[in-house]
């Protein structure tokens, strides 16, 4: 036990680990197949060992190499568990019962391990987990794309993963915390860093009702290309990946192809074809992406069988529940005034007697009424509005 905290001593892989957060870079397959090869307490003694010892370490140069064995030797995972236990946080690797499996899809690129702020259990959340991500200058249309995308999910019991950028990402975030559900942010920086500044507030609020993750160790702050690795994880992460508005270079076009790469669902919401910043989204739809536009519709392609989305069909008027018979002798009446039962009967294509039959059927469902010896169409006859306007066209 630590005498300090009272929390119990790491183990040699959870500090070897801990330690290569420092060393290795989020993605790094080289460093991913040494870990495979030589596990994490070998590769960090290979690391600080002799030079020698470092032949083992092939496909990297030598001056990569002495940058990953001074890196090495400044790592203190102690410490560095240490100041995360007082933020807060906690760290977990592969091997722990909070891995999430599915991040061993990466192979190489796999994390070393992740660095957590927030108390729920991240392998168990993960499974119901959908990412809702996209562009940074979104459109006031995508915003609310994705903050109502996220209540919807987080209303049906599921977890929205997103990257707590700017746009559609705080979005997301938003709206799932709004509608009192689960949503976790993965973070191309430390977790107790507050990046985006403006976002600070956010995280915190996130923190408390989800959780914050990423690969870095305490105080690590973002760069362009940690925060593009980043994406590998929210993809690997979740049963599928949302994009709400993204141009052709967005990041967030990053996140769906690998999410595609690992057999993950792909989704697009659809905006308009005008906008820029929905054309990166309408190339993934182009490429087989799915078309999403709510949360049922995204329910049905990553959830279990029998979760399907309501049918969606335009209003039911009452002409459309007539039996076809009667439609079509309704369809006879000419517009605008009346006409005789031999008229109808021609344009209907049957007898006198049977057009009496469904003139008498019509009128006490308030379709016609009788003028004379002639019948004409009610004046609010659903659809004779349209009926009339298509007459008038057709006589120009």
């Amino acid at each position: 036990m630590s005498a300090a905290a009272g929390v119990p001593e790491p183990g040699a892989d959870v500090l070897a680990r801990a330690a290569l957060t420092r060393v290795l870079e989020p993605g790094d397959e080289h460093g991913g197949r040494w870990l495979r090869e030589l596990g994490a307490v070998g590769l960090m003694r290979t690391l600080t060992g002799p030079g020698e010892e470092c032949a083992a370490l092939t496909g990297v140069g030598a001056e990569r190499l002495a940058g990953y064995r001074r890196r090495a030797a400044l790592a203190e995972p102690r410490r560095d568990l240490a100041d995360a236990a007082a933020a807060g946080c906690r760290f977990i690797c592969p091997g722990s019962a909070q891995w999430p499996t599915q991040l061993d899809d990466l192979g190489d690129a796999r994390p070393v391990g992740l660095w957590l702020r927030g108390g729920p259990d991240l392998r168990t959340w993960a499974l119901r987990s959908v990412a809702v991500v996209g562009a940074r200058a979104c459109t006031p249309y995508g915003a609310h794309m994705a903050q109502t995308l996220a209540a919807g999910l987080t209303e049906r019991g599921w977890v929205v993963v997103s990257g707590a950028a700017y746009g559609i990402d705080g979005a997301a975030h938003r709206g799932a915390l709004a509608s009192g559900g689960a949503t976790a942010a993965v973070l191309a920086c430390g977790v107790d860093v507050g990046y985006p500044r403006g976002h600070a507030g956010l995280l915190g609020r996130i923190a408390r009702q989800g959780l914050v993750l990423g690969e870095l160790p305490p105080g690590s702050h973002p760069t362009p290309s940690r925060f593009v690795l980043r994406n590998r994880v929210i993809a690997a992460l979740t049963r599928g990946t949302v994009v709400v508005e993204a141009a052709h270079r967005s990041g967030s076009l990053v996140t769906a192809r690998r999410a595609q790469q690992l057999g993950r669902l792909t989704m697009g919401v659809p905006g308009p074809a005008t906008s820029g910043l929905s054309a990166g989204v309408h190339e993934l739809l182009r490429g087989g992406a799915e078309l999403v536009t709510d949360a049922a519709e995204v329910i049905e392609l990553v959830g279990d069988i029998g979760e399907l989305a309501p049918a969606r069909r335009g209003p039911v008027l009452a002409r459309d529940l007539l039996d076809p018979d009667a439609a079509r002798v309704l369809e006879a009446l000419p517009a605008g005034r009346p006409a005789g039962l031999d008229e109808i009967s021609l344009a209907a294509g049957t007898g006198t007697d049977e057009v009496i039959g469904r003139l008498y059927e019509l009128h006490s469902l308030g379709f016609v009424e009788r003028q004379g010896d002639g019948w004409r169409l009610a004046p609010r006859t659903p659809g004779a509005g349209a009926q009339s306007r298509a007459a008038r066209r057709g006589g120009r």
